[in-house]
């Protein structure tokens, strides 16, 4: 898997709208002579970056479905069902469109990538706040997905005034931020996006235990000693810290949190944690790079939408293996 993983994330590199022959995209990495200066920047400062991007992207948000799908027993829980994207998206259409609406109110600064990840990520942490709240008052983890789901609806419904009553510019700007990207963030960018991932990574390795007592039920898990309180706000933190941190930097990016963790489950035909965290997360961002790498159409200058590529792609996968497989394994 770690093999597959590097070759993608050469292949990834080696394409795009220039083309750049194999022997200097391994001299700029490697300290050999590159033919052009341009070829360079373009290695250091644009493929390189985004190629670690969509690593830790893909990587993230598999795990965060898997932890989302672990906890509330449910194949089709995604890494959104608590309402995280749904509250990054608010933070975002407040900034690009609320002026629109909020004469005045909304209307500071100027809107940039900086500026939109600080507003995505004050939605986000705000829904994930909400959502701590009310789990400290319900027991029941059905309860809380269901919860998640409304928070999820209310902030999409704020987000449609917002888009009614603005202008076309401003519409179009959001929508191009909905369709998400793994090619616009910074060295720094990219290095916080890292260590938030990095956070949610540890949380998973240290909740492992408890997720596969959580396989059996809260009950069985219980009578095992496991305190659920504790073991659900873990397990939503680290889901919060990497849905949200990747969703406010790199957009909304469906598809991954909710097939990767099946498609892994089927290709090991196991559900023990124990595997499947790192299992999911080498996928996750193996199949990432495989749709950044489609998306960017090589030797073409057009981009597609990450958010397509990711289910045209990863959508027939997933199926074909559930038919050959002929059962779900969960």
């Amino acid at each position: 898997m770690l093999l597959a993983l590097v070759l993608c994330l050469g292949i990834n590199i080696s394409s795009g709208s220039v083309s750049i022959p194999f022997e200097d995209t391994f001299n700029a990495f490697f300290g050999g002579t590159v033919q052009k200066d341009s070829w360079q920047y373009i290695l250091w400062n644009y493929r390189l970056p985004k190629a670690l991007t969509a690593v830790v992207v893909g990587g993230g948000l598999a795990l965060s479905g898997l932890l989302m799908q672990t906890l509330f027993r449910n194949p089709l829980a995604g890494p959104f069902v608590l309402g995280i994207s749904s509250g990054a998206s608010l933070g975002a259409a407040l900034l690009i469109m609320g002026s629109s609406l909020f004469s005045g109110i909304f209307a500071f600064g100027l809107v940039n990538d900086v500026s939109l990840a600080i507003a995505a990520s004050a939605g986000s942490f705000f829904v994930l706040l909400s959502v701590m709240v009310v789990a400290s008052k319900v027991k029941d983890t059905m309860a809380l997905l269901i919860i998640g789901l409304m928070f999820g609806s209310i902030t999409a419904a704020f987000v449609s005034v917002l888009a009614y009553f603005t202008d076309a510019e401003k519409l179009q700007q959001y929508i191009y931020w909905s369709y998400g990207s793994v090619g616009n963030l910074s060295w720094r960018q990219l290095g916080l996006l890292s260590g938030i991932v990095l956070i949610g990574i540890v949380l998973s390795v240290l909740s492992i235990k408890v997720l596969n007592a959580f396989l059996l039920g809260e009950n069985y898990a219980k009578s095992l000693g496991v305190n659920l309180k504790k073991s659900r706000y873990a397990i939503i933190i680290a889901t919060g810290l990497l849905a949200g941190g990747i969703t406010a930097l790199a957009g909304p990016i469906a598809f991954i949190g909710m097939a990767v963790p099946h498609l892994t489950r089927q290709i090991f035909n196991t559900t023990n944690h124990t595997v499947l965290v790192p299992a999911v997360v080498i996928y996750g961002a193996i199949l990432m790079l495989l749709c950044d790498t489609f998306a960017q159409l090589p030797t073409s200058a057009y981009v597609l939408p990450i958010n397509a590529v990711t289910s045209i792609i990863g959508g027939p996968v997933v199926i074909w293996l559930l038919v050959r497989k002929r059962k779900m394994v969960f």
